[in-house]
């Protein structure tokens, strides 16, 4: 056991914190605890190894405790801890805007500091609003979601947002929402590689909403590009163009939720680019920092942001904001992972590993209880079927397994599994990956 590992604190008392999106009850039974991480493992305090398979939350990856993000954090910290963007700013965040715009498609040219990925949801979905107040189109009040997905817990989020327990005890939520349907289907889709065939039609439901509201009322359609929270769902092949071509054809905004597919899990800076369709904004998170240091933001077209640069220019162009937009630790440790990003090609590594990281995973089809496989890009989940009346309780089983037996983290939607490692992972670690989820699948079957 390393010195560090043996300072670690464990808690004597686990009743005071509230722990998100956990069985609080089950948990502090039998608590996995995390005292500390290095690359591609995380460390109990007891000093037990943990591969992560997760990315900590989608967001590591560039792996843990990168010494140049540890540095960069440090560095900045000593120097400015913190200064308001509020009517002042720093250099800092100029230059970590001007990096974001640069990877981004098209002309997406401006970018919107926040804290999180629910922020920049409820963000993105402000300034749609807002957007269309300016320009004289204020009865565009109306904003589309999809069933399934996953745009943070803000109440914009969860508004537009389709995962059933996200929603159904808030309320009636903000009014004059719409849905898609989910793109999944396993009757046609099941056990694909990559972007499935089947599912391009859907886009067509788009003008269904649009028929039964009127374009005049829509201000905007926002879709993960992969919904990830619900259990990685890939774009069909030809989906994402299709909605451009509608919202384009009423007037639309298209927001596409990058907070998970951004900064290179799907092989690119953005999915945006994989796909061939540049949305009029983006939303980010996660990766910009490799979880080292909350930040989000939503990146937003030159259009939509000329469009507020009217009038006195002394005053204020948008009422929105968050106290720490734009932190300088967050800006540091951001332009410190794109660096790392960059130097190391780990979005094209990410990319070179698809094919094997899908074959690998494709070797689990057939253990008890695999109802379904899906990848794209260095993500995969796969889908067990549930205790007979006790829905997602095999889920939670293999999750404990998993930590306490096999030494692995992994993330769950319910019954599903959810894998995306750090793009660090190497081809051997992959192996382990799929070994280790094979074993806890047999064990809880």
């Amino acid at each position: 056991m390393s010195a560090a590992t043996s300072r670690a604190e464990v808690p004597n008392d686990l009743a005071a914190f509230w722990l998100p999106f956990t069985p609080n009850r089950a948990f502090k039974k039998r608590p996995r605890l995390i005292a500390r991480s290095k690359d591609m493992h995380y460390y109990t305090p007891d000093g037990r190894a943990i591969l992560d398979a997760t990315a900590g939350l989608w967001c590591c990856n560039a792996g843990h405790n990168r010494e140049p993000i540890v540095r960069a954090v440090q560095e900045q910290a000593a120097e400015l801890d913190f200064a308001p963007t509020f009517q002042f700013a720093h250099p800092k965040a100029f230059a970590l805007a001007s990096r974001i715009a640069a990877l981004a498609p098209g002309d997406l040219d401006h970018v919107f500091f926040c804290n999180s990925g629910s922020e920049a949801g409820d963000t993105a979905l402000k300034i749609a609003l807002a957007y269309h107040n300016i320009t004289g189109h204020g009865s565009r009040q109306r904003l589309i979601g999809r069933e399934r997905a996953y745009h943070g817990v803000g109440f914009g989020g969860i508004t537009v947002g389709g995962m059933v327990n996200n929603r159904k005890f808030f309320g009636s939520l903000l009014a004059g929402a719409d849905h898609l349907p989910a793109t999944y289907s396993r009757e046609h889709q099941a056990f694909t590689k990559g972007e499935p065939e089947w599912g391009a039609h859907l886009a067509d439901e788009l003008e269904k909403i649009v028929a039964l509201h009127d374009a005049s009322t829509i201000a905007a359609v926002i879709v993960e590009p992969m919904a990830g929270s619900t259990g990685v769902l890939p774009a069909p092949k030809g989906y994402l163009k299709r909605l451009r071509e509608i919202c384009d054809k009423y007037g639309l905004l298209l927001i596409f939720d990058e907070v998970i597919t951004g900064f290179g899990r799907l092989g690119h800076a953005f999915a945006a680019e994989r796909y061939g369709v540049i949305p009029d904004m983006i939303t980010f998170a996660k990766g910009v920092t490799s979880g080292a240091v909350p930040l989000g933001g939503v990146i937003v077209s030159g259009r939509i942001h000329d469009a507020f640069m009217k009038g006195p220019e002394h005053a204020i162009e948008l009422f929105h904001g968050y106290t720490y937009s734009g932190h300088p630790l967050a800006c540091a440790a951001a332009l410190a992972t794109l660096d790392v990003y960059r130097d190391e090609k780990l979005f094209e590594r990410a990319k070179a590993l698809e094919p094997k990281w899908y074959d690998a995973l494709m070797t689990l089809k057939g253990l008890p209880n695999v109802l379904d496989i899906r990848c794209v890009g260095l993500t995969g989940a796969i889908d067990l079927a549930p205790i007979a009346g006790s829905p997602t309780l095999r889920g939670y089983h293999l999750l404990e397994h998993s930590f306490h037996e096999q030494g692995i983290m992994l993330r769950l939607a319910g019954d599903c599994i959810e894998l995306t490692p750090p793009f660090i992972i190497s081809e051997d670690q992959i192996g382990e990956i799929v070994e280790k989820v094979g074993k806890s699948i047999k064990a809880v079957a």
